[in-house]
């Protein structure tokens, strides 16, 4: 017997506290070896004044317990909010984000009764940094930062799992015939990781085609590894042709510390009328007894859940006439599940687990590059009555900065000057690549330029050097350069 694990738990807005209520109730009723500390987070904790939505005396409870089985909250409208879930996937390093997406066909109606994959989303990086800007009076920017540590983490955490658990495939989906540098990054990483698991199957698909396959065909795909806000989407997707989003639950895996939850939000439209589906927080408790080294608990309790569901006991999301037995409320769901605790299902297939040892990921050493300051694009905020790009062209070339020429001016990606289609619609927010005129120059001579465009009051909202690495450019060209 296992020592039981102490764990931290929230329950949440909304249906949070009726879900968690059932879900905590089967976990009981199994004797999983766990101890519950609750801490409070979401709304409540907002409206304290806390941006985050969770105390600092709460962030002691998970980092001694290292293990949080969470519940949907509501985070209240209006600025000033942060998303809980992002800043606690970033602040407890769980980089990746798991959600098995399977059909229960035919007690749950599906389209695909063949589905049966796992999304392996990056959860640190990408467009969910946050780190926007509005630059001008017409542009708002959003960065999107793409690490090769990040990549190679979740690339790797990928091709593991389909190893432990027999998986035979593993794709790719990136949209790097658009974004070359950073989708173009994940997609290397990828390649190159992937050597070292010959035995699984590897194909990288663009994501807006993998998106309409998921859609259409999902029995097609085992494993997809993705980035963050391409991964949110699918796996979506995934969960609701599989029957419901209610179903679906998920892990969020670092190397010190993992949350469990269900894929859903709070639902306060049906907050306490005892109807909510809890089976998205069920089987993220039961991804969470897999992790802590409690495989047959785990399988235990989802067995008798699947067992649930092919009994026909089912809650509104899933009720179904023609199909369901009986239609049940949240309680009457999980006592459901607990009467079938030690049986297992004779048409859906049984599952079981084994203990899987949590080791350190191997991450490649790669050589030092030489990297080169090869000029500058300087983004400047203009307007005119003609909007005409060879003006603001003709007075950025009339600087002559030392080191430096102008090259071309984009205008949202696409160039303008010289030479740009008069037919282009012009905003305010101007990219002006300046090039070094010997093949290299200094950040002073950058420095100088930004200090002869302020003399001329040109009004430059940021910058961006442009670098070679071994020689390789590593920068965009603009459309039409």
């Amino acid at each position: 017997m296992m020592p039981n694990k102490t764990i931290t738990v929230a329950h949440g807005d909304g249906i949070g506290p009726e879900i968690m209520a059932a879900t905590l109730a089967i976990l009981k009723a199994a004797n999983a070896p766990i101890d519950i500390e609750e801490i409070e987070i979401g709304k409540e904790v907002y409206l304290k004044g806390i941006s985050a939505g969770i105390a600092p005396e709460s962030w002691e409870s998970l980092r001694r317990n290292k293990i949080f089985l969470k519940a949907p909250i509501t985070t209240p409208q209006g600025g000033g909010f942060k998303s809980l879930n992002v800043t606690t996937r970033k602040t407890l390093g769980l980089y990746a984000n798991v959600r098995p997406c399977r059909s229960y066909y035919p007690y749950v109606q599906t389209h695909h009764p063949l589905t049966d994959m796992v999304i392996i989303r990056e959860n640190e990086e990408d467009l969910y940094a946050g780190i926007e800007h509005q630059q001008t009076e017409d542009v708002v920017q959003c960065l999107k930062l793409i690490s090769r540590k990040g990549c190679e983490k979740i690339v790797r955490y990928a091709y593991e799992y389909a190893r432990k658990y027999g998986r035979k495939k593993v794709t790719c989906m990136t949209k790097d015939n658009i974004m070359k540098q950073a989708d173009g990054l994940f997609h290397r990483v990828f390649d190159e990781v992937g050597k070292e698991y010959p035995e699984i199957k590897q194909e990288h698909m663009i994501i807006d085609i993998g998106s309409a396959m998921i859609a259409d065909r999902p029995h097609i795909f085992d494993v997809i590894v993705t980035l963050n806000l391409y991964g949110d989407i699918i796996s979506d997707i995934a969960a609701q042709i599989t029957g419901s989003v209610g179903l679906g639950g998920s892990s969020n895996v670092g190397e010190n510390y993992a949350m469990f939850e269900a894929i859903h939000g709070s639902a306060p439209d049906i907050a306490g009328k005892d109807i909510a589906n809890p089976s998205g927080l069920i089987n993220a408790a039961v991804l969470m007894l897999v992790h802590i080294g409690a495989p047959e608990t785990a399988a235990k309790i989802q067995n008798a859940w699947l067992k649930t569901i092919e009994d026909g006991f089912h809650t509104a999301d899933i009720y179904d006439k023609n199909n369901s037995k009986a239609l049940v409320g949240t309680t009457a769901f999980a006592d459901a599940v607990i009467e079938r605790l030690g049986q297992v299902p004779s048409e859906l297939k049984a599952v079981t687990y084994s203990e899987q040892k949590s080791e350190p990921l191997p991450m490649s050493v790669y050589p030092p590059q030489t990297k080169t300051l090869v000029g500058i694009d300087v983004f400047v905020d203009w307007k005119s009555e003609t909007m005409n790009p060879n003006e603001i062209g003709e007075r950025l070339a009339a600087l002559q900065p030392d080191g430096l020429k102008l090259k071309m001016i984009t205008n949202r990606g696409v160039k303008v000057y010289p030479n740009g289609n008069p037919e282009i619609s012009c905003s305010d927010h101007w990219r002006c690549r300046f090039t070094a005129t010997a093949g290299t120059n200094t950040h002073q001579q950058v420095a100088d330029l930004l200090t002869l465009m302020a003399k001329k009051n040109i009004d430059f909202i940021k910058t961006e050097h442009l670098y070679d690495f071994d020689g390789e450019r590593g920068y965009s060209l603009g459309q039409g350069e």
